[in-house]
């Protein structure tokens, strides 16, 4: 037996697996920081909407110019036209889609046209009223993707006249003169709707792209940039659509996340509008520009912490005997700065925050000089609770542990293991809430087709978050 004539069906299978796999891959773009899956249901919905919003389908049908329907007279019947005829109204169009594996998709667009015009059967013309129910099916591909933006390719657009009604103003219009108007606009009419269904959904496209496309403020500490990173991908039930993200510091600067992250796997919809996933990268790139605080200045007093003189006594056991410069009645103060990014990390149900700090305790002594008791660096580590509020990604903290290291000392002190949990509650009571108050900003979120993200649940997955709406 051939074994190469034997493994060749194997090759063919596999290869048709790699050409599979690799129309489920993204064009190449920048790294997705946000991915999101939206149903078929919610891009109809979308479409419809911006078909009927500000007239955009009607206003462009009545600027169609529908040619005279005119029959010669001869000696059995007399000259007949029709005249002046124009679409004045429409019925809410109903929108159904099919999306196809192959990034093309048929649109199908069901209403009922008024058109108006002028009979001239005799020497006064008589107005008409002509009801159309007119069906449109248009096939579209999405195809080159650059920089945000895709093209829409029209490839076929079929015309189907359902029904018509016509009626005039003085009476009943002859069965002969209505199978007239009846094949005269179903012939004409698909040249003259067609185009105008091509310019309309071309606008529609662009829309879309405005709700992917765009910079939002974060507050007064920057803005987030949000851009189609790729070409979408078209399912039976769901489109799939990545973001790149790029934050923008109001000093200066951008930031994106890291290079190289693969586009994230998202759950399925499961019978929701939406998914949302955003990635521990992006996160990791627009946390830092929301939690800039202030270094934190302040006397130890039960005014500021609640247990102040518990860990002014901590402290001061510390202190080697034999101290001539150290304090004894002298009030002590605190600095706390940042010494690092935040750092967020993303598990199963679970997201953690990561906060370097440097703690100074200090007292200024009575000749005018400043006595650093305890420099120290402390690693925070903090619970995030993550919710969605007006269209913002909300993170407020609460302090789970923290790690201390002695980084230096001016009256000797060498161990600051019993300073933790003293420690622990002075961040959390001193700390911890301008730092939540500096977060309440939040992440604002792009307002994908205008979905709304009210009642959005979140769920961290293992470096993903996601919101399901």
């Amino acid at each position: 037996m051939d074994t190469s004539q034997a493994s060749h069906p194997k090759m063919l299978k596999l290869l048709g697996i790699v050409l599979f796999c690799g129309l489920l891959t993204p064009v190449q773009g920048p790294d997705p920081g946000a991915s999101f899956l939206v149903s078929r249901g919610e891009i109809v919905n979308f479409v419809a909407e911006t078909l009927v919003k500000n007239g955009l389908l009607l206003e462009n049908l009545k600027a169609i110019k529908i040619p005279d329907i005119v029959r010669e007279g001869s000696l059995l019947s007399a000259l007949l036209k029709i005249t002046g005829l124009h679409i004045v109204d429409m019925q809410l169009p109903v929108v159904s889609l099919e999306l196809l594996p192959s990034a093309e998709c048929r649109v199908r667009v069901y209403s009922k046209l008024e058109i108006q015009g002028d009979y001239l059967f005799g020497a006064v013309p008589d107005p008409i009223d002509i009801f159309a129910a007119v069906n449109i099916t248009v096939k579209l591909r999405i195809a080159d993707y650059s920089s945000g933006t895709y093209q829409v390719v029209f490839e076929d657009c079929h015309f189907v006249l359902v029904s018509i009604d016509i009626s005039l103003l003085s009476g009943l219009l002859p069965v002969s003169v209505n199978n007239l108007v009846s094949s005269t606009l179903r012939n004409t009419l698909p040249s003259l709707l067609c185009p105008v269904l091509y310019a309309v959904f071309n606008f529609v496209k662009t829309h879309a792209e405005s709700t992917m496309n765009m910079v939002l403020q974060v507050g007064a500490v920057g803005s987030i940039e949000y851009q189609l990173a790729s070409l979408p991908l078209l399912f039976e039930q769901h489109t799939r659509l990545d973001l790149s993200t790029l934050v923008q510091p109001a000093e200066g600067g951008s930031v994106a996340p890291a290079a190289g992250s693969a586009p994230a796997a998202l759950p399925p919809l499961r019978g929701n509008v939406l998914n949302l996933g955003l990635t521990e990268a992006f996160l990791n790139t627009a946390l830092p520009m929301l939690a800039q605080i202030q270094r934190q200045v302040f006397a130890f007093s039960p005014d500021v912490v609640s247990e102040a003189p518990q860990l002014t006594d901590a402290i001061l056991a510390l202190i080697p005997p034999g101290c001539s410069r150290c304090p004894v009645s002298t009030p002590l103060s605190i600095v706390i700065t940042e010494a690092g990014a935040p750092v967020i990390a993303l598990e199963a149900n679970k997201a953690t925050v990561k906060l370097p700090v440097r703690i100074l305790v200090f007292t200024n002594l009575a000749d005018g000089t400043v006595l650093t008791v305890l420099a120290l660096e402390a690693d925070l580590a903090l619970n995030a609770d993550i919710s969605v509020s007006d269209d913002h990604l909300l993170i407020e903290a609460s302090l789970d542990s923290v790690a201390l290291v002695l980084e230096s000392s001016d009256v000797g002190i060498v161990h600051v293991s019993d300073l933790v949990r003293p420690m622990h509650n002075l961040l959390e009571e001193a700390y911890v809430p301008p730092l939540n108050e500096a977060l309440r900003v939040g992440i604002p979120l792009p307002k994908l087709m205008n979905i709304d993200f009210t009642g959005a649940v979140v769920q961290s997955l293992e470096d993903l978050l996601v919101l399901y709406v």
